[in-house]
């Protein structure tokens, strides 16, 4: 009996020893910038519930039972690591980790990208990159700047155009989804880019993803998507401030300079941000005047113009911005970090829906075709993160975005923005790099506007609801794929009016390293913006008009591309090719012509219609690359070259009734273009071609240089060559608008240099 009860007593001794727990702790960093890496999962191979996720500052410690352990190290972007361990009963182990990003180029292209944030030669879309570097030295004043120096991208009076994917609609109901941080910079009432509004001075990366996109994000990416990322305070405080001046210079015919005072161009931007304990800090802004270039229209003989009753000075634009951005980490419960972003702007400019003529009034504005505005807007983002130990991510984010317009014209112009959004992610690890994303978003606004009169009030709503998902999967770390779907509602004043389902697909192939081909497949869906149905308003002779009954766009992109990355000595980049075609069903186009005759408040004007169906196809190609020294001196470059062919499938589709006078009565695309026969749509660049080249001395100094080149643009409205024979040669009561020989003759190929020099 003693001989069993010391053998018991023997084995519980044993089991309490070899039951004793120790502690795993330790910090994580990345190796290019040696800041901690917050949010990292550190877990055992053999429990993948025994582990932690590192802080604030990225220190990570857990308890484990004592004995040799595999610690697996896994991040979002970095390749992941394992560490081999022993821990011993009530002892601490330290571990001291450096993750390096898994991006195989070289620093220059270390970026990774997208809602999986994968290095963008793995991604299954073609997709561009634009860093804060390029905007800091270029003095870029606005994201339209640096965003129509993108290959593939054009900004045409801030409608962005991706692959020729829309025309000219003054930025109404754009077809390109517009983020900052996954919320929508669309305004509710117009679908129209708040360029103005994006945070300059904060940038992280702007990701420009081309064909159509709307699985992810949302209904507005009919032809692309544009993200802008802001950047998060490091380890260090950092402050900038800069402040900028310039001047229009005189136009090469004496006769078209109107003004007599200094063209000027004044601004300031300043950006903080810092880590105050748990507290992320981040505070911005700018101040800009700009005399512009455009002068205040000046009454001719037949007019008597009572809507622009104003003179140059008041041409002006002024504008002021501020944001604040506050994210808080909890203490005891690393995982979780909530807080909110605010962002202000006041923004007094002109709206010149068109200019006087194509000679001595070039830079002036049309009599009664120029609105002046007042705008106010702002927004409140409030939203809360949560990290899980098994590899997940919630995230749930909401904006309430007003904007206020006052205008010349005695119109005003209110809306309200809702918007909601969860989304989970999560990464397998058991399956092998399979991740995937599931949410759901609502969006709701409310217009208060005279200027959307047309169902006879002047308030309108709009609701969306919207669920979707994507899986991606990677194979043998060879063989990426990537299938998405969203299903949409609509709620139109409070009546539902449709609902879509779209889906996409994608796979990316690693042939050998560096040479990576895709294929992709997508849908995509817009529905049309209350402005576009209802907005009705006269601007001195000219006209709105709306259209109650327009339908929703749908659209299908795909495309094939191949990236290849090259290494010669010290000069590295990479190639990359795509071919793609899109096809556009019940287009919206914006088009001017003579409308229905029962409307007298404008003779002549610009109407949104559903002109039937069309296709883009075309082809990408663009060569970066960098050639660079031990003394972080170089050269870095790029050349794109876009080709596309824009035509209507249905020329002869009867869309809506010509009432002018001379017409044909019947309104299609023949009857209302000035060249129909290659079938072109309207207000395209079929050609472009952009450059850029710099020199960078010791992250010092920098030099560069860059071009553009746009081919002509081989169709537009006829309508604008009927109302210059009505104003020109019948008399009549309206001054005499030109506009046909800057279209035929004075607008050739367009071609743009500039040069810069910066100082860090």
């Amino acid at each position: 009996m003693t001989r069993q009860l010391i053998i018991v007593i023997f084995l519980l001794f044993v089991g309490s020893v070899y039951g004793q727990n120790g502690i795993i702790k330790g910090v994580v960093k990345d190796a290019k910038t040696n800041e901690t890496l917050v949010g990292v999962n550190v877990y055992l191979q053999k429990s993948i519930s025994t582990g932690s996720t590192t802080n604030v500052n990225g220190e990570f410690r857990f308890s484990c039972p004592a004995g040799k352990h595999i610690v697996i190290v896994s991040f979002i972007g970095m390749i992941n690591d394992t560490v081999v361990i022993e821990v011993f009963p009530e002892e601490e182990a330290e571990l001291k980790i450096i993750m390096k990003s898994d991006a195989e180029t070289l620093d220059a292209f270390q970026v990774v990208a997208g809602k999986f944030n994968k290095p963008v030669e793995d991604l299954t879309v073609s997709m561009e990159l634009i860093k804060p570097s390029v905007i800091e030295d270029k003095n870029i004043r606005s994201v339209e700047a640096i965003l129509e120096q993108t290959p593939g991208v054009n900004i045409l009076d801030g409608e962005p155009q991706i692959r020729g994917g829309s025309g000219f609609t003054f930025g109404v109901g754009s077809k390109v989804a517009v983020l900052v941080d996954d919320m929508p910079m669309l305004s509710g009432d117009a679908g129209m880019p708040e360029w103005d509004f994006v945070p300059l001075e904060n940038i992280e990366q702007i990701e420009i993803i081309k064909g159509a996109s709307s699985v992810l994000s949302g209904s507005s990416a009919l032809s692309g998507s544009i993200h802008v990322r802001t950047a998060d305070p490091g380890m260090k405080p950092v402050t900038k401030v800069s402040l900028y001046s310039g001047f229009y210079s005189e136009p090469e015919d004496a006769e078209m300079k109107w003004w007599e005072d200094y063209p000027y161009i004044h601004g300031m931007n300043f950006f903080h941000s810092e880590k105050i304990d748990n507290l992320d800090f981040v505070i911005g802004g700018m101040v800009n005047n700009d005399h512009g270039y455009i002068g205040a229209p000046n009454p001719g003989e037949f007019v008597t113009d009572t809507v622009t009753d104003f003179d140059d000075g008041q041409m002006t634009s002024e504008k002021m911005r501020m944001n604040l951005g506050l994210k808080y980490h909890l203490k005891n419960f690393e995982r979780l970090n909530f807080g909110i972003n605010g962002n202000v702007m006041q923004h007094k400019k002109n709206l010149t829906l068109a200019w006087n003529d194509d000679s001595t009034g070039f830079y002036r504005a049309y009599p009664g075709g120029v609105i002046l505005q007042n705008k106010t807007i702002y927004n409140i983002d409030p939203f809360i993160n949560l990290l899980t130990k098994n590899n997940g991510k919630h995230s749930l984010k909401g904006r309430a975005l007003v904007t206020n317009t006052q205008m010349n014209n005695d119109q005003q112009n209110f809306s309200e923005l809702y918007f909601a959004d969860y989304q989970y992610k999560k990464e397998f690890k058991k399956f092998k790099e399979l991740e995937f994303i599931v949410g759901s978003s609502f969006n709701s606004v409310y217009s208060r506007a005279s200027l959307y009169e047309g169902r006879g009030t002047p308030t309108n709503s709009l609701k969306n609801f919207s669920l979707y998902s994507e899986i991606r999967k990677t194979f043998k770390k060879k063989l990426s794929v990537s299938v998405g779907y969203r299903k949409e509602a609509y709620w139109l004043n409070n009546d539902k009016r449709d609902d879509a389902q779209i889906f996409r697909g994608g796979l990316n192939l690693k042939v050998i390293e560096g040479t990576n081909i895709r294929a992709s497949y997508g849908q995509g869906y817009r529905y049309p913006t209350i402005a576009e149905r209802y907005i009705k308003t006269a601007v001195g002779s000219f006209g709105v008009f709306d259209n109650p009954d327009l339908k929703p766009e749908k659209s299908w992109n795909m495309e094939a591309g191949v990236r290849q990355g090259y290494k010669v000595g010290k000069l590295y980049g990479y190639v990359d090719v795509a071919a793609f075609q899109q096809e556009y069903e019940n287009t919206i186009e914006y088009l001017f012509g003579f409308w229905d005759s029962t409307y007298t408040f404008a003779i002549a004007g610009f109407k949104f219609l559903n002109t039937g169906k069309s296709r883009v196809t075309g082809i990408d190609a663009s060569i970066v690359g960098m050639l660079s020294n031990a003394k972080k001196s170089g050269f870095t470059f790029m050349l794109s070259y876009n080709y596309i062919k824009p035509i209507t499938l249905e020329p002869d589709a009867n869309f809506a009734k010509d009432f002018n006078p001379g017409g044909t009565g019947e309104f299609s695309y023949n009857s209302t273009s000035t060249d129909s026969t290659q079938q072109i749509l309207k207000y395209r660049f079929t050609q472009t071609m952009k450059g850029d080249v710099s020199y960078t001395f010791r992250e010092i100094l920098s030099i560069g240089f860059s071009g553009r080149y746009y081919s002509k643009l081989e169709n537009y409205d006829k309508a604008i060559v009927d109302f210059e024979e009505v104003t020109t040669n019948t008399g009549g009561s309206l001054q005499a608008i030109k506009y046909v020989d800057f279209y035929d003759q004075s607008s050739p190929e367009i071609i743009i240099f500039d040069a810069r020099i910066s100082v860090a």
